[in-house]
């Protein structure tokens, strides 16, 4: 039964997609059946998969709006499989405006597909409108990457606010599942101090593993390949090895207990 984890943050440009493909293919790589869901029109976690812009000619929009079933937009890939996302997406807020289940669109796609992995990764928009409380409705919990920088603190807030939202009227057994510190410089002042004040409101759910500036971990995607399997000896692929692994064994997951 897969654990269903959004990868969220209103916040664009702090390494969420990045987060969403490159943990995903660690988790694949340690043994997990794994499986993302690119729920951003932008569909960057589909190009950091490798998937052709012509295969994706349907996506997880067609799922939500009931034309095509999930089962059938599932693409294989060597890093795990996803559901890749097009711009169709980004009608979904006007299209389902109307609809009493619209905030419980993602959960109906994803439910039936809990059996078939242990983790269901979605990369959310950097928004908090309806795609993004969609995959709130359909998640357990939610892995928010967060750079180091003040403006961060204030998004943390709202996106919070809106956990606790979710949580009271939507899906009440939403969590926290971590919080992940991306383009960390220990050099500067400014970050270690957002870290220090993001851990003294989280003690317990801030991530050891932080992701520093990495000039390979920027390059991957523009060749279709998550860090690990562009350069799996930079450090953006050493810190994102060590990201799944503080990931599974806080989710106590080994490939002895899942029959393999």
């Amino acid at each position: 039964m897969a654990k269903i984890v959004a990868v969220a943050n209103q916040k664009g440009g702090v390494g969420k997609s990045t987060t969403a493909v490159n943990l995903s293919a660690v988790l694949h790589a340690r043994g997990a059946r794994t499986l993302l869901l690119d729920l951003d029109p932008q569909s960057n976690a589909s190009t950091g998969y490798g998937v052709p812009r012509h295969a994706r000619t349907a996506s997880l929009y067609d799922a939500m709006t009931g034309s095509v079933p999930a089962a059938k937009l599932i693409r294989h890939t060597p890093y795990g499989d996803i559901i890749p996302a097009n711009m169709g997406l980004a009608g979904v807020n006007l299209e389902l405006a109307g609809e009493a289940d619209r905030a419980y669109r993602l959960r109906k796609v994803a439910e039936p597909l809990r059996e078939e992995y242990d983790f269901i990764l979605i990369d959310c928009p950097p928004s908090l409108e309806l795609l993004t409380v969609n995959a709130l409705c359909a998640a357990d919990s939610v892995l928010v990457p967060l750079q180091c920088e003040y403006y961060a603190l204030e998004g943390l807030g709202e996106l919070v606010s809106t956990i606790r939202m979710v949580r009271r009227g939507l899906n009440d057994h939403l969590e926290i599942e971590g919080i992940l510190f991306t383009m960390f410089d220990s050099r500067t002042r400014l970050g270690l101090q957002v870290v220090g004040e993001v851990k003294k409101h989280f003690p317990d759910k801030v991530y050891k593993t932080a992701i520093a500036r990495n000039v390979r971990l920027s390059e991957a995607p523009s060749h279709g390949k998550p860090v690990i399997y562009y350069d799996r000896f930079s450090k953006g692929a050493e810190n994102y090895q060590r990201l799944g692994d503080e990931f599974l064994e806080k989710n106590a997951w080994r490939p002895s207990t899942n029959g393999r």
